[in-house]
């Protein structure tokens, strides 16, 4: 008899076998200032996760529930969805960030029950309406010990719902994406089949906001793969690669901005003395591709996904050389299926998506194909290449400006730090394209001219806006929501500098 598909489990029959087989293995290390180095084994990992399982149960809650969770980066975090999970209960990250209308808005649109958070956060989360709010990390050892030893684990389904988990609402009101065991497992999976082919050797470091999406799926993979994954309290350029140094890391993911903050960093001796064997990353900056391969020694490897789709397109070890500095996306994972609609608008299909958005009408067409939202072309060898987002083009004089290709090129700049380029009002033009740039000592003038030697005329912006920091989303990339709420125009006439040669 063939041996199941790894997507035909849970991520609780994922658990429960690791447990079994490397019980005395680290699953999780947190590097966490305040608390030093926290090492959860694979053995605690399921008897916390147990404990928490049991003592919600005896709360009320229970399967097909929605739960809350906004505990920041500690091992309570992960512990706590794993525990909902093995409930049959969904998670509903909330961003640390959040104040009240915000968690207001996320726990009534998913009519989350309860709310698993750090004491913090309590008043802000009751202020909000929440009716319960647990600290999972203050439940008496020997409480959780009992929980867990009470604790008789249901049959689980491989396509119940595991995450309400919103967006980042960088272009709107955040939507509450439902994710199943076989999302998460789909895209574990596809990378010990594909690359970057995870094994039990590996260590993976993670340093995002949990509440994100990407270091759950680095718990996802690091589970099927039996390998120890390595959490920090956050992204910090400085001592980044320090960290990566010292736990003997093997494989990280990063995207948006952190490369370039990466490089912004003064050079180190230490730069080349690692154990990485790969990066993959999301918008490698096409400029700075070749130069982050020659600093630390190692392949930058792009991939593309999204949290309605998991992981979609991905650079293969085959083709990395020909393709750094191309900005090429490279070719669908073995699970799924991409195409270009009449638009030019990137199209996905296959298993591992999504349901739906909780509440919404369903974004599928009847043939299953999700539009993403972003633009894209194909070579004649079939792999694809981002070229701009719909909803973030700038119409200026009858010229479509891809915002995207404006901040690539700003970006390359050395001096530029953060740099997101939007479209404002214009009597005679319609739009003109104005940047936001944090970029010190650098005058607008030298980064027009920059722009203007890479640019065709149409695409170089006219007004630059310089700014200390840009607000960023938990993912690194910067809330362009921000930027555009409000007055718009008013803050490009009393901020902005007009370049026009």
């Amino acid at each position: 008899m063939p041996e199941p598909s790894p997507t035909d489990a849970t991520l609780v029959d994922h658990l429960l076998a690791a447990a079994v087989e490397r019980p005395d293995d680290d699953a999780w290390v947190f590097d966490l200032p305040e608390h030093g180095v926290e090492r959860w084994t694979y053995a605690r990992v399921a008897e916390v996760s147990a404990g928490i399982a049991e003592t919600l149960r005896r709360r009320g809650v229970a399967a097909g529930h929605r739960v809350g969770l906004m505990l920041g980066n500690s091992p309570w975090m992960p512990a706590a969805w794993l525990a909902l999970q093995r409930l049959g209960a969904a998670a509903v990250p909330l961003n640390v960030r959040y104040r009240a209308a915000d968690a207001a808005h996320v726990l009534a649109d998913a009519e989350a029950r309860l709310v698993l958070a750090g004491a913090e956060h309590a008043d802000l989360l009751r202020e909000a309406g929440a009716a319960d709010v647990l600290d999972p990390a203050e439940i008496p050892a020997e409480v959780l010990a009992e929980a867990a030893r009470a604790w008789e684990q249901p049959a689980t389904d491989p396509d119940a719902v595991v995450n309400v988990q919103y967006t980042s609402g960088t272009t709107g009101r955040p939507k509450g994406c439902v994710l199943t065991h076989r999302y998460w497992t789909t895209l574990g999976a596809s990378m010990l089949t594909g690359f970057p082919r995870l094994t039990a050797d590996d260590v993976l470091l993670t340093a995002q906001p949990f509440h994100y999406v990407d270091p759950q799926w680095n718990v996802v993979a690091a589970l099927m793969a039996r390998a120890r994954l390595v959490a920090l309290d956050g992204f910090h350029p400085s001592s980044f690669w320090a960290k990566v140094r010292e736990h003997e890391v093997t494989y990280f993911y990063c995207l948006a901005s952190m490369p370039t903050l990466l490089l912004r960093m003064p050079a180190d001796p230490a730069d080349r003395t690692h154990r990485v064997r790969a990066v993959q990353c999301s918008a490698i900056p096409p400029a700075l591709h070749a130069e982050l391969e020659e600093r630390w020694g190692v392949g930058w490897y792009e991939a593309f996904g999204m949290t309605e789709t998991g992981a979609d397109l991905r650079v293969e070890a085959d083709e990395h050389d020909e393709l750094v500095g191309t900005g090429c996306l490279g070719r669908p994972a073995a699970h799924r299926e991409a195409r270009l609609d009449e638009q030019g608008q990137l199209l996905l299909r296959g298993p591992g998506m999504m349901t739906g958005y909780l509440g919404l009408p369903s974004p599928f067409d009847a043939d299953g194909w999700f539009p993403t939202g972003d633009l894209a072309r194909q070579d004649a060898a079939g792999r694809f290449y981002l070229s701009g987002r719909l909803k973030d083009m700038i119409r200026r004089s009858g010229e479509n400006v891809a915002a995207v290709e404006v901040e690539e090129t700003l970006l390359a700049h050395p001096g530029v730090r953060l740099a997101a380029v939007v479209g404002v009002p214009d009597d005679l033009r319609g739009e003109e394209v104005c940047a936001f740039v944090v970029a010190p000592g650098v005058a607008p003038t030298e980064l027009r001219a920059w722009c203007a030697e890479r640019l065709a005329p149409f695409k170089v912006p006219r007004w630059w806006v310089p700014r200390e920091d840009l607000p960023l989303t938990a993912s690194q990339r910067v809330e362009k929501g921000l930027l555009r709420a409000g007055d718009l125009a008013g803050v490009v006439a009393r901020e902005a500098v007009e370049v026009t040669a």
